[in-house]
């Protein structure tokens, strides 16, 4: 206790000097930082008259392609008529011959320039799209007798930094005292390294896996990747197999999948991309990214990650009748991906942000080469952070598939003041993915053709529709007298019928239906099918070449 003690004073005096010594430069600042978005639209007339407050009113938005770039506008009259430009802009160099002093500023404060006509004004800032509201100020010299007080600046300087030197003392503290506690929690599970070292892993049984994935640089230059065939297609995006070169000659590649965004879906391909940025994602039964892409010259937005050629749950489970195995192994690993996204913590013990999908469904989760799950496709997901206010958890709308969507979402009686809601409408939809896979084992006996959930009722379901069956009739996929023959299938029903019950707070968790998988895998142990068997043999040849 006392070396915990001496090391506690060691990183108190190390903060303290970095406090006193590392002065908030530019060159600190920029040093670390990711490439800004700003609004980016060529000269274009506007209704702005230099007063006031002004929207850009341009509607594109782009990645900078230099992190060292900053936001800019630029306006002027041209033959009386006000026009304006939005873009990136490195501040080392002059922007319409003027160099710019104020580009740390969160605001872009318009400001004259003189010297040249007589209505030309410039702003710049450095927070995420600030050149869309504009802010004319007078720009006339400061009254006499009144000097600049240095107080502010210094404040400025020094009180962010003491008050991230209290941050880090609290958090150092704070990760010092669960760290001790998840030790003895680790012992006690049994969980060591290794162990969390797999499941934490990139998808190293993936088509594409690479170790060095994850480092691709997606801020200086595009990747060497050349499209082959489209393999999906959704509501915001196309998905293509891709070849990603390796190396000088054409047959040193590996194959990627590519998800292509229009521009005009920038909101869907930023949500995804900073879903698969946060590193604590990562886990065996979510896709594995690779990296992103702003395709300015081809005005589209490019997401790069593993490529399974199995495809989707639904068209696997279209093909192939499974064992009772490959349930477990399919059904369990789904289990896994979707507790780990609702987690607060990764299996190793890290604090992460819980997310939950919103969109879960038997085409947005992919089939890997050991028959594993893992999920994709988070374009509606959502960080559910403990600050966020009922408010903007109202704002995330009513997404989702009609099929898929709880009652609760359905009705739009979802309840804001606690998140678990949300997660909870996740088990409600991967109840009925659940139930899809079942449907298909042949341990049940005979085995019909596949069909999705609630595919006697309709082929194609909207909200209206399913609010009848769901809600007032309180329907649920059909659970055939067959399911009870079996002692783990009937287990397994029971725990589908508890993920989807009408009352959201009745429904078990996600973590609940991993446990339950780990008993009911060993009730009986049954020979792979012959049908999944051969297409797994072929899986493993398709590895070796």
């Amino acid at each position: 206790m006392q070396n915990e003690s001496v090391y506690i004073y060691i990183y108190i005096y190390f903060s303290l000097s970095l406090c006193v010594f590392a002065v908030p430069t530019s060159e600190n600042k920029e040093g670390f930082k990711l490439a800004q978005v700003c609004r980016f639209c060529d000269i274009e007339f506007t209704a702005c008259n230099a007063t006031g407050v002004c929207e850009s009113s341009c509607n594109i938005t782009s990645i900078c392609e230099n992190p060292r770039e900053v936001c800019v506008s630029a306006w002027r009259r041209n033959k009386g008529k006000p026009i304006m430009e939005t873009m990136c802009h490195n501040p080392a160099l002059p922007f319409h011959g003027q160099y710019l002093k104020d580009y740390n500023n969160s605001v872009c404060l318009m400001k004259q320039v003189k010297g040249m006509e007589d209505d030309f004004y410039i702003c710049s800032c450095n927070q995420e799209e600030c050149n869309d509201k504009l802010f004319f100020t007078d720009v006339s010299a400061p009254a006499k007798g009144v000097e600049k007080n240095p107080l502010p600046v210094l404040l400025v300087s020094v009180v962010p930094a003491l008050i991230a030197v209290v941050v880090l003392l609290s958090a150092f503290y704070c990760y010092h005292v669960f760290h001790q506690q998840n030790l003895k929690a680790t012992k006690t599970k049994g969980i060591d390294s290794e162990t969390c070292a797999i499941i934490m892993s990139d998808d190293d049984r993936s088509d594409s896996s690479s170790a060095n994935a994850n480092s691709l640089n997606h801020n200086t230059e595009l990747l060497p990747i050349q499209l082959d065939t489209i393999v999906g297609k959704g509501r915001f995006a196309e998905v293509y197999r891709a070849k990603l070169k390796q190396g000088a000659t054409d047959e040193s590649f590996q194959m990627v999948a590519v998800k292509i965004f229009p521009y005009e879906e920038y909101t869907s391909w930023k949500t995804e991309w900073e879903i698969f940025s946060d590193a604590e994602l990562r886990h065996e039964n979510v896709l594995q990214f690779l990296t992103a892409e702003d395709r300015k010259a081809e005005r589209r937005y490019w997401l790069i990650t593993a490529y399974h050629e199995r495809g989707n749950l639904q068209e696997f489970l279209t093909e192939h009748v499974i064992g009772w195995d490959e349930l477990c192994r399919l059904g369990g690993s789904l289990a896994r991906g979707v507790a780990h996204l609702h987690a607060d913590r990764t299996p190793c013990g890290r604090p992460k942000v819980a997310i939950v999908h919103r969109d879960l469904k038997s085409v947005n989760v992919l089939v890997k080469s050991d028959l594993s799950c893992c999920l994709c496709d988070f374009g509606l997901s959502l960080r559910l952070h403990n600050f966020m206010t009922p408010e903007e958890l109202a704002n995330s709308g009513q997404v989702g598939t009609a099929r898929y969507m709880a009652p609760e979402v359905l009705e739009s009686r979802m309840d804001l003041e606690n998140i678990e809601s949300f997660k909870q409408a996740d088990v409600y939809s991967m109840a009925l993915v659940l139930w899809e896979i079942t449907s298909r084992c042949s341990a049940i006996g005979d085995v019909r053709e596949y069909e999705p959930p609630f595919g006697k009722l309709k082929d194609h379901l909207c909200v209206e529709s399913m609010k009848d069956d769901v809600i007032r009739d309180r329907l649920r996929p059909e659970i055939p007298a067959s399911w009870t023959n079996h002692a783990g299938v009937h287990l397994l029903s029971s725990t589908i019928e508890e993920c989807w019950d009408h009352d959201p707070e009745a429904r078990v968790t996600a973590q609940c239906v991993v446990e339950r998988f780990s008993e009911i895998s060993s009730v009986v142990i049954s020979p792979l099918s012959a049908d999944t068997k051969s297409a797994q043999d072929s899986g493993n040849d398709e590895e070796e070449i």
